[in-house]
């Protein structure tokens, strides 16, 4: 039972599934040129309330691995928290993708860059023995269930302006930070100084749908040849602007990330009041952090759940966790921690 494990588990939610369905009758040009792809780009540029230049992906990886290529030279350095998903698991794509840029790992606070330690962080400007300070990545959610407020974003993104650099955001669980913060798509990426955006759909509702997303049309001006050297320009891409079209209409993403919110506030505050657990991060969106006993973590797996046994335990709630999963989860932590 892989409950809880992440939000790449759970199943297609049925009106995208419903969109593949409808998008598979009869014929269409291929390589993005077909009218799902078309209309994808026009709501991306309604929701964003400006023109943006929009390449369909099958994976976040390949969607992050592409933008950093994107905006950064082979020679350039990225800069991105430690915990960041570019940094820990995505094999080396975005160094590969980048034909060789240097990812510089930076500590912070609950999984979240600051401006001050970005500030301290970039050297080597015009030095020509030095990678050169090129890019910021910012992850929204971060890696640990938390939040970049407007603010603290803009104060990224001004650092980075001073010196030069492109700010990407990987936004695998963007809809989980813009349903809990209620802002816009515009306030939360270019008018707070974010060039280019991961989007993601997959972890929400998607089958495997991401689309990387340029607010300024000259930083995609090489993209179009990296999409089609990655494999990532599909013959048949309808079947991902389908999804996507889907997902972005009726407010359906935001409508299931804040179900997958209010599903994770409610283990949160269950798991709160139970003795020997404690939360190692605030539960800000559809993650949550905990530090459990041995015994407790030995007895979920019994019952079925999917673990790793690390310090922190991680729990992901998504778009169709119900309310008796969570209490069936507070129910066996608090039986194994009064045993």
């Amino acid at each position: 039972m892989p409950l809880f494990a992440s939000d790449n588990v759970t199943a297609v939610c049925p009106d995208v599934m419903s969109a593949i369905q409808n998008a598979n009758i009869g014929t269409a040009p291929s390589y993005g040129d077909d009218d799902w792809t078309k209309r994808l780009k026009a709501r991306l540029s309604d929701l964003f309330e400006c023109e943006v230049v929009v390449f369909p992906t099958l994976c976040g990886t390949s969607c992050n691995a592409l933008a950093l290529a994107s905006i950064t030279p082979p020679f350039g350095t990225i800069y991105c928290h430690q915990l960041a998903h570019i940094n820990t698991d995505e094999c080396n794509a975005p160094e590969f993708y980048t034909g060789g840029a240097k990812l510089i790992s930076l500590s912070g606070s609950n999984g979240k860059l600051t401006a001050k330690g970005l500030q301290d962080a970039i050297i080597g400007k015009g030095d020509v023995h030095h990678s050169q300070p090129s890019t910021v990545s910012l992850t929204q959610s971060s890696e640990s269930g938390t939040l970049y407020r407007v603010d603290e974003i803009q104060a990224i993104t001004m650092v980075a302006r001073h010196h030069g650099l492109k700010v990407h955001m990987d936004g695998a669980r963007i809809a989980n930070a813009m349903s809990a913060l209620a802002v816009t798509p515009a306030e939360m990426t270019w008018k707070a100084g974010i060039d280019v955006l991961s989007l993601g759909g997959t972890k929400n509702g998607c089958m495997g749908a991401e689309a990387l997303v340029f607010f300024n049309k000259d930083d995609a001006q090489m993209t179009p040849f990296l999409h089609k050297r990655s494999g990532q320009l599909l013959s048949k891409m309808r079947f991902v602007s389908a999804q996507l079209l889907a997902y972005l209409s009726d407010d359906l993403w935001l409508k299931n990330a804040a179900h997958a919110n209010a599903m994770a506030e409610r283990l949160s505050a269950g798991l709160k009041t139970i003795n020997g657990v404690e939360l190692a991060y605030p539960t800000e969106a559809n993650e949550v952090f905990v530090r459990l006993p041995w015994s407790v973590i030995e007895e979920l797996e019994r019952a079925g759940f999917d673990l790793n046994e690390d310090e922190v335990v991680r729990f992901v709630c998504a778009w169709d966790t119900r309310d008796e999963d969570v209490d069936k989860l507070l129910s066996i932590v608090e039986q194994a921690t009064s045993t």
